[in-house]
């Protein structure tokens, strides 16, 4: 039909968007899957708790012990993540180290991340999380792997309890 938008998900794609509806709620599990396919050695998944902040759910294993003390909790607009969440949008950066956008905080450099891609877990149109991935080497992801991303974090909201998590509207 004329008119009608497409997306074209590649094979690799749908297998780890088949992987991850089949993963439950193992979030640990899920982000190993999410890591391998985006070639990144770094992830985080956040959850908006009752309290309103986001609480670490999930993480890769080698982040240093002050890094994950400091994104145990974060505030909505703080932080990678809290943007992502507050602005209900992908938080693309070639090189944390180097970033100047005010964006990154000094814990985030602090992983020896460059590359890195967070995005909104979204339940409908409202945020519930955090999905993050870096590398640690520079690089920007293609809209596709944004694309990708942001589906991989609708399928983990459809596995997060409705009461463990609130909305930011």
């Amino acid at each position: 039909m004329r008119g009608l938008p497409t997306r074209v998900i590649s094979f690799p794609a749908m297998d780890l968007l088949s992987s991850l509806a089949s993963a439950g709620s193992d979030l640990n599990g899920a982000l190993r899957m999410i890591l391998g396919r985006f070639k990144a050695q770094i992830g985080t998944i956040h959850i908006l708790q009752d309290d309103g902040m986001l609480h670490l759910a999930a993480h890769t294993p080698g982040i240093p012990e002050p890094v994950l003390e400091a994104s145990r909790v974060i505030p909505i607009g703080k932080g990678i993540a809290g943007l992502a969440v507050e602005r209900k949008a992908p938080i693309n950066m070639c090189n944390l180290q180097t970033d100047t956008s005010g964006d990154a905080r000094p814990g985030a450099q602090r992983t020896g991340a460059m590359g890195s891609l967070c995005v909104p877990i979204l339940r409908g149109e409202e945020a519930v999380g955090a999905l993050g991935v870096a590398t640690l080497g520079e690089r920007t992801f293609e809209q596709v792997e944004v694309d990708l991303l942001l589906e991989a974090g609708r399928l983990l909201a459809k596995q997060l309890p409705d009461s463990k998590s609130q909305p930011v509207t």
